[in-house]
């Protein structure tokens, strides 16, 4: 049993997809982060970070993970799914989690602080991480024009890990037209069941898009 410590943010989606996807047994334990429920004691045992996802594996000693792409390497290679095992396979698949890692995530991640919540807008640094998202996107747009998924043709934890955050571009405020393969890529990972049923992880609530910019906005700004 896997225990699953996560909310609904794309960090987060990306873990109850791959538990899906792998059809792994696994317990949700909803973090609300506006009352810094990832700050508490017993959280910081499994994540010193204070951060979500975090995952508890109960079958393997309880052995905590954080970090999400750590947490879709160990489980792909707990299971033998979604990751490649011969050896430039293998290397594409992290190479493509690693720009998601270090790249698409971080700069979608700031546009939307500077777009949405940060209460003074700043144009300069919204400008500046919009049309790095954008970058971003025309990257993966390229590489799709020839393979099927980000590492190849087949699909992996490096979709995993990034389809979360492009779900979410209209509200970074970053297109994607003239994308078209991007928007093939998208479409089709939504299309999956599995992934439909990790984006109801953790339930979903009735907040309307302007409470949660509210809200976060309050997180932002303590």
């Amino acid at each position: 049993m896997i225990e699953l410590y996560t909310a609904a943010t794309p960090n987060g989606h990306k873990v109850s997809i791959a538990l899906e996807e792998l059809g792994l047994d696994y317990q949700v334990h909803a973090l609300d982060l506006a009352a810094k429920d990832q700050k508490q004691p017993a959280f910081l045992k499994i994540n010193p970070n204070g951060r979500i996802p975090a995952i508890v594996d109960r079958d393997n000693d309880d052995f905590a993970v954080f970090e999400s792409g750590a947490i879709l390497l160990y489980l792909a290679e707990k299971t033998g799914k979604l990751l490649p095992t011969e050896t430039k396979a293998r290397s594409q698949v992290i190479q493509w989690l690693m720009f998601q890692m270090g790249g698409v995530g971080p700069m979608m991640g700031q546009a939307n602080v500077f777009y949405r919540y940060f209460p003074k807008k700043i144009p300069e640094a919204i400008e500046r991480y919009q049309n790095e998202g954008r970058r971003l996107f025309e990257v993966m747009d390229s590489q799709l024009a020839t393979h099927q998924y980000l590492a190849g043709d087949v699909y992996s934890i490096a979709d995993i890990a990034t389809w979360p955050w492009v779900n979410i571009h209209e509200w970074s405020g970053i297109s994607l037209t003239d994308l078209p393969h991007l928007q093939r890529w998208l479409a089709a990972i939504a299309a999956r069941p599995a992934v439909q049923r990790g984006m109801q992880v953790p339930a979903p609530t009735t907040e309307s898009s302007e409470e949660k910019a509210e809200r976060i906005r309050n997180m932002v700004t303590r």
